[in-house]
């Protein structure tokens, strides 16, 4: 495929950046944090401006762009479930937000609180759950995210979409996974970058010492190989194989892309008034989604080799 963006893309990309620089930003993903609240604004206006059907009009490249660029503005809503997922498995548009978790975790689920539909993958199968009050209870989290425990009758029920829908859904999942990775990497790298560039150390940019340098730039490697492997991916229609790879890669690059970005960024990068954890801390929510790193490679290993997962 080519890897430059046509000037639809572009325009696409441009329209939903600007957008997004008026309803989202560090600041307003901080404030909502705080509160463990969803930006229904944010939704509505994603919604009202045609982003959320980018899928079915376009096509599902143009999708995970949407869904990278909000991740980028630190967005608080679920246009990766809304926009990528739900039109990918269900093949319709399904009430919004879109929550998605897994049959067998027990866990906090991102969105699910706010959500009006949920999409579960119970083995080969997907079901489509419509969410009634009481069935998410919010939980007080670090990742920035609005987060929610599902009880147990929510998770059970709901319309079956079919054989193969289970595995669809777990690419898909893992796309918008990988494509919400790129977005946060890509915000912390260059968050990092411009503070590297600002503050001195023994009279000159830390920024301008090799060694930081060094580390910069492989993290920008691992930010690109990311991007490469969600574009081709979601182009391709999220192949079982791809998909595994995609997301496997992503995981284990976001851990790398945290790491080294707040070492770099010394004591302020621990710290709530430096933005950096605006995208950090969501990077290890989403390495922790579909079981983490280990999952993943283990699903790959199953889609090239027939191995158990």
């Amino acid at each position: 495929m080519d890897f430059d963006l046509s000037e639809d893309q572009q325009a696409l990309v441009d329209g939903v950046d600007a957008l997004l620089e008026r309803h989202a930003g560090a600041a307003r993903a901080a404030e909502l944090a705080a509160a463990g609240s969803y930006d229904h604004a944010l939704d509505a206006a994603l919604s009202e401006a045609g982003f959320d059907q980018v899928l079915t009009e376009i096509g599902p490249l143009e999708a995970a762009l949407v869904v990278e660029r909000v991740a980028f503005a630190a967005g608080s809503c679920a246009i990766a479930g809304s926009a990528l997922i739900a039109p990918a498995v269900a093949g319709r548009p399904l009430a919004g937000p879109v929550a998605i978790t897994q049959a067998t975790e027990g866990g906090p689920v991102r969105y699910a609180a706010a959500a009006r539909s949920l999409l579960v993958a119970d083995g080969g199968l997907a079901r489509v759950v419509s969410l009634e009050p009481g069935d998410a209870t919010s939980v007080r989290s670090n990742f920035g995210y609005p987060m929610a425990r599902l009880g147990a009758a929510a998770r059970g029920r709901g319309e079956s979409l079919g054989p193969g829908s289970g595995e669809r859904l777990a690419a898909w999942w893992r796309v918008a996974r990988a494509a919400e990775c790129l977005g946060a990497m890509d915000a912390a790298l260059g968050f990092t970058v411009r503070y590297l560039s600002e503050r001195e150390q023994f009279g000159r940019p830390i920024g301008s010492f090799q060694a930081v340098q060094h580390r910069l730039a492989d993290c920008a490697v691992r930010v690109q190989a990311t991007r490469w492997l969600v574009y081709e991916t979601a182009a391709k229609g999220a192949p079982e194989e791809e998909a595994a790879a995609c997301v496997a890669y992503a995981t284990l690059a976001a851990g790398h892309v945290h790491r080294e970005t707040h070492q770099l960024s010394g004591a302020i990068g621990y710290t709530t008034e430096h933005d950096l954890h605006v995208w950090s801390m969501r990077l290890q929510a989403l390495r922790l989604e579909q079981g983490g790193a280990g999952a993943q490679l283990r699903a790959l290993a199953g889609s090239r080799w027939g191995a158990p997962v």
